[in-house]
């Protein structure tokens, strides 16, 4: 006897729970993991603590997937639930299932329609108004809660469920209801059978194609359970992970992927969730063996038939080499780079672009790589794979091109979006950030960013939520929250290290170096950005390493140890004059200005203000006008000098840099000219950042600390934290000054 889709148990009693069970609250979990518990069980915090006690410490620390089935995630609230169900009458408990089967796991929405067929009374839906457990609607039934939904489900005996199942796949009619129908018709199945299994396949296929990941990742599921060859059992585990995954259901994608021997499956979860570099070997491998098995339909081409979502037979094939990019440019392995594009040429496949110009720039060969990333980057049309233009948005931001890189990410989230391949958005979003945060949008950067993070952690990518608490370690340096860009830098650095990521550990170094140099601090600056220059795969990042040497510069210039700095300079102008961009063109004038003395250094500064004004990078302007005030000041042309650090000043308050403005303001005092606010009769709110507004508004709206931080998926110590930044920038004291702050300013 099959069920279907999960088995009851309702005799199997809880394991012992270990003697500190309920010592480890929710909030204790990794943010991550504490996520995606209160995601599996519907946001009901009882359940979460149950959940909590129950975990294993592999599942704590997100090295192992979470449970997927409701009777392993708190069982005493499901035994609660059944046993109100049980206390309803047989006919509204048989209306009950009927509702649940039509909407768990599946929504078919055809209750009506099988209410009519079976010409059933459901007048007996008043008992289950009347108890509260649920009630009637314009559709048909509404549950309390997804937890009586379930309960009202697994409370039937099996053979009421199956023929519930069968009733409404007698109703559901036309080619568009054909998956549901199969899902129905399988779930009312007696045992094994191939003739269902291969009736569910295409019904998964059909519901791929409509872009509905999560319908076609439950029937090749149960494809799966009803098959009775082993090698077709696995290729459909493998189907429904990968289905799992687009759908953004790590966990589970994770629990299936076991079952399978795809390595395809096993290096897209490491991307996002492991070992960089094992990632990398492991879709390298799957890249081989999918070629090889096109015909045969193996699990490594099963899986990348469906992770690409193309048609064109080459195409999984190519789509698993970009992953097998993404995976060396995380990790900052160029080595793994040739080997990637080795493959690629052996398959007859044109290197991704992002992977062939980062083996072309370590070797040297810019106008190649320069030449490969255009290519790349041209690739950001509307509509198209959300991976192909993720690799456009970064190559525009190697390139410069801020502007094409917003483009590409904003498309590569619609894209994912409308295709449902949930993941691809928060990672779509990571690499908008960046484009955000150099044009002068930090509020926009770090709200994309949190939003972005919070998906990450949702969907089980915690290696993209490493990148991202690293961005915002970037943000908080411009903006001069030094405890939080220790904190943030601190975690994603360690994290980091640890999977092998050197990206986010580059990027986490090089926030921590700029926050030093806002602040003056510039040994400390320039021995980070030694150290960053030295750092190998998994622990520096070449791409990373180039972008911060302007910053290495000016520290270096700062502390009169120039000599490494002028060699780094000339590689950086190299690639500044073969990508041709305004932006690079100007950090390399300036860095030429940094590294003149005297007079001699005014027309380089001249010259990248001049290039700044066709770039998009509007703080790095500000910095350069900063940087060129002060060498006017010391060279006594003080009108000059007086028009240059006002300009900075009001574009670093702008910005909401006030560790920057304090520097122009210093400059214009040792000057002797006044360093007023330039922003009169503005909102106090104004300077709080995005994370900042949003707590204070919740703040005053009289929620805790801890009620803040399970809202926002943060710890009550960083709401804590940016509640002290509120109270610091708004120059108040008190929740109550708070409320009547906000209440003026709105």
């Amino acid at each position: 006897m099959v069920t279907p889709v999960n088995p009851p148990r309702l005799d199997r009693t809880s394991p012992p729970r270990p003697p500190d069970a309920f010592r480890r609250p929710v909030a204790a979990l990794p943010e991550g993991v504490r996520v995606r518990v209160l995601r599996l069980v519907h946001g009901d915090p009882r359940a979460a603590v149950e959940l909590a006690a129950r975990m294993t410490d592999r599942q704590t620390t997100g090295l192992d997937p979470l449970p997927a089935e409701p009777v392993d995630l708190a069982p005493e609230i499901l035994r609660a639930h059944r046993r109100e169900v049980r206390a309803l009458p047989d006919d509204t408990r048989l209306l009950l299932l009927l509702a649940a089967a039509d909407q768990y796991p599946v929504a078919t929405h055809a209750f009506l329609r099988a209410v009519a067929a079976a010409r059933l009374d459901t007048r007996p839906l008043e008992a289950a108004e009347a108890s509260g457990v649920a009630y009637a609607t314009a559709g048909g039934v509404g549950f309390r809660d997804a937890w009586t939904r379930i309960a009202a489900y697994e409370t039937a005996v099996p053979a009421d469920r199956r023929d519930a199942h069968r009733l409404l796949a007698r109703v559901l009619h036309g080619p568009a209801e054909t998956p549901r129908r199969s899902w129905h018709r399988s779930a009312g199945a007696l045992g094994p059978s191939g003739r269902l299994a291969a009736e569910l396949t295409a019904a998964a296929a059909q519901a791929r194609a409509a872009d509905d990941p999560a319908l076609s990742g439950a029937l090749a599921e149960r494809a799966a359970a009803l098959c009775t060859d082993p090698r077709e059992q696995s290729r459909r585990h493998a189907e429904a992970a990968a289905d799992a995954w687009h759908s953004g259901d790590g966990d589970r994608s994770r629990a299936l992927a076991a079952r399978t021997d795809a390595d395809a499956l096993t290096g897209l979860l490491a991307l996002r969730t492991g070992h960089a570099g094992e990632a990398f070997d492991a879709l390298l491998a799957g890249a081989t063996r999918a070629t090889q098995a096109q015909d045969t339909g193996g699990d490594d081409a099963a899986a990348a038939r469906v992770l690409a979502r193309a048609a064109e037979p080459a195409a999984p094939v190519g789509h698993l080499l970009a992953r097998a990019a993404e995976a060396a440019v995380y990790t900052g392995d160029l080595r793994r780079c040739r080997e990637a594009a080795v493959l690629a040429r052996q398959s007859g496949i044109d290197p991704p672009g992002v992977l062939g110009a980062l083996a072309a720039a370590v070797d040297g060969r810019y106008e190649d790589a320069r030449d490969l990333l255009e290519a790349t980057a041209g690739r950001c049309g509307p509509g198209g794979d959300p991976t192909l233009l993720v690799h456009a948005g970064i190559a525009a931001l190697m390139l410069g091109d801020h502007t094409r890189a917003a483009t590409a990410t904003v498309r590569a989230a619609a894209a994912a979006r409308a295709r449902g391949v949930t993941p691809a958005v928060s990672q779509a979003l990571e690499f908008r950030a960046y484009a955000d945060f150099w044009t002068g949008r930090p509020r926009a950067a770090e709200a994309a960013a949190l939003d972005a993070l919070r998906q990450a952690y949702a969907t089980g990518q915690d290696n993209g939520a490493c990148h991202l608490q690293a961005a915002l370690a970037m943000f908080a340096a411009l903006t001069g929250e030094a405890e939080l860009c220790r904190e943030r830098a601190t975690a994603a650095r360690s994290y980091a290290v640890a999977h092998g990521l050197g990206l986010p550990a580059a990027l986490a170094q090089w926030a921590l170096a700029f926050l030093d140099l806002g602040f003056g601090r510039y040994d400390a600056a320039a021995t980070r950005l030694r150290a960053l220059a030295n750092s190998g795969p998994g622990h520096g990042h070449r791409a990373i390493r180039h972008l911060a040497t302007p910053h290495y510069v000016e520290a270096a210039a700062r502390t009169g140890d120039t000599r490494i700095a002028r060699a780094a300079h000339a590689d950086y102008d190299r690639w500044a004059r073969a990508v041709d961009s305004p932006d690079d063109l100007a950090l390399s004038a300036r860095c030429r200005a940094l590294l003149t003395p005297g007079e001699d250094s005014l027309a380089h500064y001249r010259t990248a203000l001049d290039l700044h004004a066709d770039g998009t990078r509007a703080f790095e302007r500000a910095r350069t006008e900063l940087l060129f005030g002060s060498a006017l000041r010391r060279l006594r042309r003080r009108t000059e000098a007086r028009d240059r650090l006002h300009s900075a000043l009001e574009a670093f308050e702008s910005f909401d840099a006030p560790h920057c403005v304090e520097g122009a303001r210093a400059e214009l005092r040792a000057l002797g000219a006044p360093a007023a606010s330039t922003r009169a009769g503005e909102r106090p709110t104004t300077h709080l950042t995005a994370q900042q507004l949003l707590v204070a508004r919740l703040a005053a709206d009289g929620a805790t600390n801890r009620e803040i931080a399970a809202r926002l998926a943060l710890s009550p110590r960083t709401i804590d934290h940016h509640l002290r930044g509120v109270f610091t920038r708004l120059g108040i004291r008190s929740r109550i000054e708070l409320v009547r702050l906000l209440a003026d300013g709105d």
